[in-house]
């Protein structure tokens, strides 16, 4: 009878053999992609706080939240604006360091309202992945907590203007209908929006609880091919999860009520976290819907409604089709999808993506625009809004969808978003107009921080320059 411990005949010591080159293959592939993870982290010093005021003079300022002044100068100290203005520069407390705009362009720093910025870096590795986590409704999960300071993608991204963020937890915006296989779940947890520099997710948090994320369900049944659910699975999963999301709703303003009637009572971390949905005034957080049917968005609003929530729809691909309902309860849409992407239906006109931002200014509905590319392309966020300009939208308009409008939906618009006396010196100065593909930023600030401009595929440019200077000789 064999020995089931260990086999010592000629095909048993190759099969081990043959299992230990494997094992050698599989720990060595193992060791490179961890490498690769640890070797994705920008290794650049953060910008210390502001230590001396700074005016900017002579260059053309793009305010958003009023004109375009002509050379004109921006003052600001301490991480805020003083003043600007296009006429004689006022007499400043303390002499301030000039920087000479001639021929150039001032830029309120650009706000991507939805991205997994810090929270994803490379597709393959999935240690790098921070952005969902198990179980169908998470609502007390923050995404901000799991941001990288040291993502080599932030500072790539900051190099064109993107200076803020909202960072999401995974959300179904393919559409998936059941949340109860696979990751983002129906409630993946809660957004927060980050400044692009910090040594910390602390440093970076701007705001770490900007409200809750929902994947809606869909309203009818994916018959796409590669949807492996019959027709009722998909029904009875939709069904599901409105029970789940009723009973949850239903739940939190119950256990507010118990709390305030008795502190003693003992918490609940999904309740809890869901509190400031009913908060009153400025506290107040909204829910983010994911949602792009028509339907699943009336469906949506409807349930913000019924519950006494805010609502912004994230998604909103048929947006313009519910343009009244929105208009009338001013319900913003975050247009996640981006621009450069195909129609959703056969029978529509080639230009429906692009055309989106400006059918819905058009109609009223407060929207703003993420770049909906993979985390790695966000830098590319001007360039989705020059594109809906190429296709009938007004770029002063193309331009507050991805600055004051973004920060406005994300709670921040007071502090961010625009050039305005008393607001966060979060600006860049480029030396052309930023949607345009030609143009370059030559300088980031950050709550008046001189960012470093470095990064990851500047220093592969030198390094590739090299190789070719060396290869032909040194010269």
């Amino acid at each position: 009878m064999p020995s089931l411990i260990k086999n010592t005949s000629s095909s048993g010591v190759a099969a081990r053999r043959r299992i230990g080159r494997a094992a050698r293959v599989v720990a060595a592939c193992a060791g490179a992609l961890l490498a690769g993870a640890a070797g994705a982290q920008d290794l650049g010093l953060k910008a210390p706080a502001q230590a001396e005021p700074v005016v900017i003079h002579g260059a053309t300022v793009h305010t958003v939240s009023g004109p375009v002044l002509r050379d004109a100068w921006v003052y600001f100290d301490r991480g805020a604006i003083v003043g600007l203005g296009d006429g004689p520069m006022p007499r400043f407390a303390r002499p301030p360091r000039m920087i000479d705009g001639a021929g150039k362009h001032v830029y309120p720093g650009l706000v991507t309202p939805y991205s997994q910025l810090g929270l994803t870096e490379i597709q393959a590795v999935r240690a790098t992945l921070d952005m969902s986590e198990s179980g169908q409704a998470t609502p007390e999960v923050r995404a901000v907590v799991a941001v990288n300071p040291d993502s080599t993608l932030i500072p790539v991204t900051r190099s064109n203007g993107v200076l803020l963020a909202g960072v999401f937890p995974q959300v179904s915006l393919g559409g998936l209908s059941s949340f109860f296989e696979g990751p983002g779940g129906l409630i993946p947890g809660r957004a927060g929006v980050i400044r692009l520099e910090g040594w910390t997710y602390e440093d970076m948090a701007v705001v770490e609880d900007a409200g809750l994320v929902v994947n809606w369900p869909q309203s009818r049944p994916i018959s796409a091919p590669w949807m492996d659910r019959s027709d009722e699975e998909q029904t009875g999963d939709a069904d599901r999860a409105l029970r789940t999301l009723e009973a949850l709703f239903a739940g939190a303003k119950s256990y507010a009520a118990a709390r305030a009637a008795d502190p003693s009572l003992p918490a609940d971390l999904r309740f809890a976290a869901m509190q400031a949905l009913f908060a009153a005034g400025p506290a107040q957080r909204p829910v983010f819907m994911v949602a792009n049917d028509a339907e699943q968005i009336r469906a949506a609003v409807s349930f913000c409604q019924k519950h006494g929530v805010r609502c912004v729809i994230v998604g909103g691909r048929d947006a313009e089709a519910c343009a009244d309902l929105l208009r009338r309860h001013d319900v913003p849409v975050i247009i996640s999808g981006g621009t450069a992407r195909f129609p959703r239906r056969d029978d529509m006109p080639y230009d429906e993506p692009y055309t989106l931002p400006a059918r819905l200014e058009a109609a009223g509905v407060r929207w703003a625009l993420a770049n909906g590319d993979d985390t790695a392309h966000e830098r590319n966020l001007p360039y989705a809004a020059a594109l809906a300009v190429a296709h009938g939208l007004a770029p002063d308009a193309a331009l507050r969808g991805i600055t004051l409008s973004a920060a406005r939906i994300l709670g921040v618009g007071d502090r961010y978003g625009s050039l305005e006396a008393g607001k966060s010196a979060t600006l860049f100065i480029a030396d052309g107009d930023i949607l345009e593909v030609a143009t370059n930023v030559e300088s980031v600030f950050i709550d008046g921080r001189a960012v470093d401009m470095d990064d990851k595929h500047k220093a592969l440019e030198r390094k590739y320059r090299e190789k070719y200077r060396q290869q032909r000789g040194g010269r």
